[in-house]
C-alpha cells in the first residue's frame, strides 16, 4: 500500500468514526450542521477541489462535479426541510471515497506484476580497471567492452560470455523458473540474474538497444495503445456525463413546473430536487470508466508475468478475436538448429566423408555448413584447402589436397555431371561428389520443438479454427512437419515476399472467421508480422526485429505460450464485457427507479460505489492467469 493510499484510508476511517458519532449525537441546530461538515470536508475536500479545478479548466462534466452537486444539494435540502439529518450527504461522499480507495488499491495490485518486471532494470555495470571492479552507468559502456557480472547481480547489457560458467535466472523475462546454464561463447541477454559463477561478457549492443531497455520501453508504452472497448468507454463518458447532468436538471425543474402551471397543484420542489440528486449519484460512470481500463491493465500485467509481453490493450483485444493462426516453420515450430542425422550410400568411411564435406563448406556460416562442421567435430586444417567456389542456390566446389570436392544439392550434382541417389528420408540432403564421382549424401534435419505438437492441440482447444504453416523448405519436409504436428494447411518453397502474399490472401478469405495472427521468429519475418492482424514473435529474446515488428512478444521459444496468451486475452475481454453489461444494466434500472421516486440516496450509493467495487473486483480476476 502506498503512502497516498494509507493517507486516504486514514481519512476514511476518521470520517467514518466522526459521522457515526455525530449521527447519534443529541446536538441540534447550526452546531449539528457544523459537526456533520467536519467529516464531510475531511473525506471529500479533494473531490471539491477537483470539481473546482475542472470548472476553471473547462472540464466541467465529470464524476467530481456530480459528487459535489449531489452532496451539497442533499445538505441544502436537509437545511431547507430543517430535519437536521445530513447523514445521506456525508455518506455519499464517504462511500464514493471508499470506492476510489478500493480502485486505487486494485490498480496497485495489478501494477505489481509490471513493477516486478521493472526490477530487471540494471543500476550499474562492472568493468575491471587495474585489477579492481569499478561500477559505471550502463549507458557509458560501448560495444565490444568486457563487463564483469558477479553472482547475484543483473546482467546489464546483451553480450557473449568470454570467460566463466554460471546459471541464470530468466524468470523476469520468460516467466520460467528453471535456470539456464551458460558458458564461454554463449549469448547472454540483459535482465537475467547471475546465480552462481563469475562471468565476463563482451557486449554486443549499447545499453539503450539491449533487450532489457526495449522490454521496459514496450511495457511502459503498453497503456497508451487503447482497445476499441476502452476508446468506446472514454467517448461514452464524455457524452454520457453532460447528458445525465442536464437530465437531472430537467428532472428537478420540469415536473414541478408542470405541477405548478399545467396541473394547478403545489409544486413538490423538494421531492423532485431530491430525485434529481439521486439520479446524479446513480448516473456517475465510475464503474465503467475505472473497471474497463483496469481489466486490460490487469490482463497485460498478468500476461507479462507469464513472459508474454503485449504492446497494448488493442492488441490484447485483437488476440482474443483471432481465429486463424499462421506459423513460420524454422525457429517457431522447429528448433532452427540443423544437425546431421545420417550418412547414406557413402563409398568412404562416414568420418572421412564428413571431413571432406565440412572442409568444403568451411568458408560459409550457413546453418547447413555449421551442422556439417559440428558433425565432423575436429578443427579444420585450412592449409589443405586450395580453393572454394560457391555456386548460388546449389552448393560449393572446393580443391582439397589433390581432390575436387563438390558438396550441395541435386542441381550441383547435375552441374558437375553426376547422377545423385535420391533419399527416402525427410530432411535436407547434401550430396557429395569426389573428382566428379558420386560418393554418397548426408542427411540434415531440423528438430521439431518438444512442445510444438502439444502447442498446436492447445491452440485449437483455445478456439483457433484454422492453422497454416509457411516455409521456404521443400514440400516433402514441410508436409512431414505439418502432418507430425497436426497443421491444417501448409505452403512450402516460399520466398519472404511469397509469405506476405499468402498472408494477405488468407486475410481476404478469412474475414468472416475473425482476426488472423502470424507467429514467427521475428528476425526474417518482420514484413509478415507487420502485415498480419496480430503479429506474435516466438523465441524473441534479444531479437530487435521481433520486439519492433510484433504486437505480442513471447520471451522464450515455447510455443505453448501462444495458447496461454489467447486464453489470457479471452478471459480479459470476457471480464470487460461482463463489467459493461453489469454496470449499464444496474445503472439503467436504478435510474428509472430514481426518476419515479422509488430509489433513495442509499440505493444511489449502491448503484455508484457498490457497482464500481463489484466491477473492480471482477476486473482484478484478469490478473490470475497462471493456471489458464
Amino acid at each position: 500500500m502506498t503512502a497516498k493510499q494509507k493517507k486516504m484510508l486514514f481519512r476514511i476511517l476518521i470520517a467514518s468514526v466522526l459521522l457515526i458519532a455525530v449521527a447519534f449525537s443529541p446536538v441540534t441546530g447550526p452546531l449539528r450542521l457544523v459537526l456533520f461538515l467536519i467529516p464531510y470536508f475531511i473525506v471529500g475536500y479533494d473531490i471539491l477541489l477537483k470539481a473546482a479545478k475542472g470548472i476553471s479548466n473547462g472540464r466541467i462534466f465529470d464524476e467530481n462535479l456530480l459528487m459535489t452537486v449531489a452532496t451539497i444539494g442533499a445538505i441544502a435540502i436537509a437545511l431547507y426541510d430543517n430535519t437536521g439529518d445530513y447523514t445521506e450527504a456525508v455518506a455519499v461522499m464517504l462511500f464514493y471515497q471508499i470506492g476510489e480507495w478500493f480502485q486505487a488499491y486494485a490498480v496497485g495490485r495489478s501494477r505489481k506484476n509490471i513493477s516486478q518486471l521493472m526490477d530487471i532494470r540494471p543500476d550499474y555495470a562492472n568493468i575491471e580497471k587495474d585489477g579492481k571492479l569499478e561500477q559505471v552507468d550502463p549507458d557509458e559502456i560501448e560495444i565490444g567492452s568486457v563487463i564483469v557480472v558477479q553472482p547475484g547481480e543483473k546482467v546489464p547489457i546483451d553480450g557473449v560470455v568470454v570467460e566463466g560458467e554460471s546459471t541464470l535466472n530468466t524468470s523476469a523475462l520468460t516467466g520460467e523458473s528453471l535456470p539456464r546454464n551458460v558458458s564461454v561463447n554463449d549469448e547472454i541477454i540483459s535482465g537475467c540474474i547471475n546465480l552462481s559463477g563469475l562471468l565476463k561478457i563482451r557486449t554486443t549492443k549499447l545499453f539503450g538497444e539491449s533487450t532489457v531497455s526495449q522490454i521496459l520501453e514496450l511495457v511502459e508504452n503498453a497503456s497508451s495503445r487503447k482497445s476499441r472497448s476502452e476508446a468506446f468507454i472514454s467517448r461514452f463518458a464524455r457524452v454520457y456525463t453532460p447528458i445525465v447532468f442536464f437530465g437531472a436538471l430537467a428532472l428537478a425543474t420540469i415536473p414541478p413546473l408542470v405541477q405548478l402551471f399545467l396541473l394547478n397543484t403545489d409544486a413538490q420542489w423538494n421531492d423532485w430536487i431530491y430525485r434529481a440528486l439521486v439520479f446524479l449519484v446513480i448516473s456517475c460512470p465510475c464503474a465503467l470508466v475505472i473497471s474497463i481500463p483496469l481489466s486490460f491493465f490487469a490482463g497485460i500485467g498478468g500476461a507479462s508475468n507469464q513472459g508474454i509481453l503485449v504492446k497494448g490493450s488493442n492488441y490484447l483485444e485483437a488476440l482474443s478475436e483471432t481465429k486463424v493462426l499462421v506459423f513460420d516453420k524454422t525457429g517457431t515450430l522447429t528448433e532452427g538448429v540443423f544437425e546431421v542425422i545420417g550418412v547414406h550410400h557413402n563409398k568412404l568411411e562416414e568420418k572421412k566423408l564428413l571431413e571432406l564435406a565440412a572442409m568444403a563448406e568451411s568458408a560459409s556460416s550457413h546453418p547447413i555448413s555449421v551442422s556439417l562442421q559440428k558433425a565432423y567435430g575436429l578443427p579444420i586444417n585450412r592449409s589443405r584447402i586450395r580453393d572454394i567456389h560457391e555456386i548460388s542456390g546449389q552448393g560449393v566446389i572446393a580443391q582439397i589436397d589433390d581432390l575436387e570436392i563438390a558438396v550441395g544439392n541435386d542441381k550441383l550434382m547435375k552441374t558437375v555431371g553426376v547422377t545423385p541417389i535420391a533419399c527416402r528420408s525427410v530432411g535436407t540432403i547434401v550430396h557429395v561428389a569426389i573428382n566428379r564421382e558420386y560418393h554418397g549424401h548426408i542427411l540434415i534435419a531440423d528438430r521439431i520443438k518438444a512442445n510444438a505438437k502439444a502447442a498446436i492441440a492447445a491452440i485449437k482447444k483455445a478456439g483457433i479454427q484454422k492453422t497454416v504453416m509457411l516455409t521456404g523448405d521443400s514440400r516433402k519436409v514441410a508436409e512431414h512437419v505439418a502432418n507430425e504436428l497436426g497443421i491444417d494447411e501448409v505452403h512450402s518453397e516460399l520466398l519472404p515476399a511469397d509469405k506476405v502474399r499468402i498472408v494477405e490472401d488468407l486475410i481476404q478469405n478469412n474475414k468472416t472467421r475473425g482476426k488472423l495472427g502470424f507467429v514467427g521468429d521475428g528476425i526474417n519475418d518482420a514484413p509478415v508480422l507487420s502485415r498480419a492482424d496480430i503479429g506474435i514473435a516466438m523465441g524473441a529474446m534479444g531479437s530487435d526485429a521481433a520486439i519492433e515488428a510484433a504486437d505480442v512478444v513471447l520471451m522464450d521459444d515455447d510455443p505453448l505460450k501462444i495458447a496461454k496468451g489467447i486464453k489470457i486475452s479471452r478471459k480479459c475481454l470476457a471480464i470487460v464485457k461482463e463489467n459493461i453489461w453489469f454496470a449499464i444494466g444496474i445503472k439503467v434500472l436504478c435510474l428509472l427507479l430514481g426518476a419515479i421516486g422509488l430509489a433513495n440516496m442509499w440505493m444511489a450509493i449502491f448503484a455508484d460505489v457498490g457497482v464500481m467495487i463489484l466491477a473492480v473486483l471482477n476486473a482484478i480476476r484478469a490478473l490470475f492467469v497462471k493456471n489458464l
